[in-house]
């Protein structure tokens, strides 16, 4: 029988590398990018066309590379990082692995000039699939300049699998934006399509975290800081109030590496506790300096993933460098002793003997009868005269036929007209219901007492009619008196550009300002009272978070996000024909038991656990 294992060509075991290391084009700018800063750079300038499927470019004013070691930098694991397996275990570089570029050249077509200090010219390489085509001579500056064309050209099922321009220029940002907080003392700068989209010069870590995210969070940083035997933390936390349910900016450094790690994001948040709503998250920017000899970073190809040797104990410290961050620097309310000469402000007492204002009017008041003033000294009750009576038409309630209400009107929460399908409201529920600390609405039915939750219940009514005007197009906008400014980051400028169509459904009116500033003009009508500006932006990041899915998944994020914004709080007293109101319109929607996102609405207690209660 003839041998069936063989060796594959190095062309094909690049392109299996590949498939790990180059997922799409952020993942080129990471390790080219990474390169640059191993080699000494100063100042790096990424340079995007088409979201990387055309170009990137990555210069750099590092030490350069010979002629020699160019063409082998090429070549799989050849790296001047490590010498040894024992080097792993005290890294102080960002790659280790030399497969970035025998990776990058497998897919994609690549041309490379370089320069070291001591040379009098440069070297021009131009690698396409894997395959040296070129190797000549060349002018050019101190330092590595990489052009990577056509991405994927050769793996056109990879290509196709792409995401759509904004989605993948997004991803270039977050890897962007990942390593440019790690190194605030070098000069970044990333343009896309000919647009300078950041421009970042050295700065402190503050200074770097607000020239990336804009002036806004400035104000939300909470420093932190603990020097302890096993680990060095350092950073920033958000405060409780700039906390929001989704886009927080949240990232990990160890020993200058992004990392993911969800047992200390619980640390971070268990800090927070009882601090900031159920559900809510908030912005924290920490680094940690480690022994290399105490982590272990090539657990995974993205190298995002760290293993520590002592973690609960990390753990530890994290939480209570947080925790003592919140407690020291939290605003807390002061009390002014110093009233001398300002006014007494009476304090209200429900039990004082204060009788309600009455209004007085006269019942037997008729529109139609020029009435005379009524005596000033005169204590009967007033009657018209007989001539006065006489001035009335004949049979005049015949005028106002048809404009009584067949029922009390009810007045409407949702800002609209519609009528609502009282055929699916539950006819055994009580016309009378009861609100319980401010979130509950309790009424008692057929089979017990029937339990809702007010704002998820109107989180659901509000959701289905958003989505029936956005299938329709039927949203109305209304102009705001004095237009709000909301500031976006360059991810979130391009999550807008992709769905701005659907903002304009909905009744929203953004003009560009310049320098990622949008003015809101209009907004849909039904959402006053709410912070405009929080809730363009997680629209946008509930938009980011779907990137990539369908339309249709995509308007129904943006519209339960809407709904959340504009539903009712939780403590908002209502009065009963306000909850009858949600009441009638829960059981009119197509779901009443789970909100959107799979939520519980309402839950009935059965007469026999009520009745089991009193045995």
């Amino acid at each position: 029988m003839s041998d069936i294992i063989q060796l594959l060509p190095d062309s094909v075991a690049n392109q299996i590398a590949a498939g790990e290391v180059i997922q799409r084009p952020a993942s080129v700018v990471k390790e080219l990018v990474e390169n640059a800063i191993d080699a000494g750079a100063k100042r790096i300038d990424v340079i995007i066309q088409d979201a990387g499927r055309t170009s990137i470019q990555v210069i750099d004013d590092g030490k350069g590379m010979s002629e020699t070691d160019a063409r082998l930098a090429f070549e799989r694991h050849a790296t001047s990082k490590i010498r040894q397996a024992d080097d792993l275990f005290s890294l102080q570089t960002m790659g280790f692995r030399g497969e970035a570029l025998a990776s990058i050249a497998a897919v994609a077509q690549v041309e490379l000039k370089t320069r070291q200090q001591q040379d009098e010219v440069g070297t021009k390489l131009s690698v396409s699939g894997s395959r040296f085509s070129k190797s000549e001579p060349c002018s050019c500056p101190v330092g590595s300049n990489f052009m990577v064309n056509n991405l994927f050209f050769n793996v056109p099922a990879r290509r196709k699998f792409l995401k759509s321009n904004a989605t993948e220029m997004n991803n270039i940002i977050a890897a962007f934006e990942r390593i440019v907080l790690v190194y605030p003392q070098l000069m970044f700068t990333l343009t896309s399509n000919g647009v300078e989209t950041y421009c970042l010069r050295p700065g402190n870590t503050r200074q770097r975290i607000v020239d990336v995210f804009g002036k806004r969070i400035n104000q939300d940083l909470l420093p932190v800081k603990v020097d302890t035997t096993i680990c060095r933390i350092d950073g920033f936390v958000g405060k409780p109030e700039s906390a929001k349910r989704k886009g927080p900016k949240q990232f990990f450094f160890t020993n200058g590496r992004y990392m993911r790690h969800p047992y200390f994001h619980k640390a971070i948040m268990q800090a927070y506790d009882r601090l900031i709503p159920e559900g809510e998250q908030t912005p924290y920017f920490v680094y940690f300096d480690m022994d290399p000899h105490d982590i272990d970073v090539n657990i995974h190809p993205t190298k995002t993933e760290i293993k520590f040797d002592n973690e609960q104990a990390v753990w530890q410290i994290l939480n209570a460098a947080v925790k003592e961050s919140v407690g020291m620097y939290s605003n807390a309310t002061t009390i002014d002793f110093d009233t001398e000469g300002k006014p007494d402000i009476p304090i209200f007492d429900p039990k004082s003997d204060t009788d309600m204002p009455k209004v007085e009017f006269n019942p037997q008041y008729n529109p139609f009868a020029e009435l005379s003033p009524k005596p000033a000294n005169s204590s009967k009750s007033w009657q018209p005269s007989a001539t006065e009576q006489s001035r009335v038409p004949d049979k005049w309630e015949k005028l106002y036929e048809g404009l009584k209400p067949t029922q009390p009107q009810q007045l409407s929460m949702f800002g609209d007209d519609e009528e609502t399908d009282e055929e699916n409201v539950a006819a055994e529920k009580s016309p009378t219901h009861y609100q319980y600390k401010g979130r509950f609405i309790m009424t008692a039915v057929k089979s017990g007492l029937m339990v809702i939750d007010q704002h998820r219940a109107h989180v659901r009514i509000l959701y289905e009619k958003y989505l029936k005007r956005l299938g329709a197009h039927k949203f109305e906008s209304q102009r705001l008196l004095f237009p709000e400014i909301v500031q976006l980051s360059p991810q979130e400028v391009n999550t807008l550009n992709e769905v701005m169509d659907d903002f304009h459904e909905m009744g929203f009116e953004l003009t560009d300002m310049a320098g990622g500033s949008y003015s809101i003009q209009s907004v849909p009508v039904g959402v006053d009272g709410v912070n405009y500006a929080a809730l363009v932006t997680d629209m946008l990041a509930q938009a980011q978070e779907k990137a990539g899915a369908l339309k249709e998944d995509v308007r129904k994020s943006m519209a339960l996000t809407l709904a959340r914004n504009a539903a009712i709080p939780v403590g908002q007293v209502l009065s009963n024909i306000e909850m009858e109101n949600i009441v009638n319109s829960l059981f009119a929607c197509e779901n009443v038991n789970h909100t959107p996102d799979g939520k519980k609405i309402l839950a009935i207690l059965r007469q026999q656990e009520i009745d089991h209660l009193f045995e």
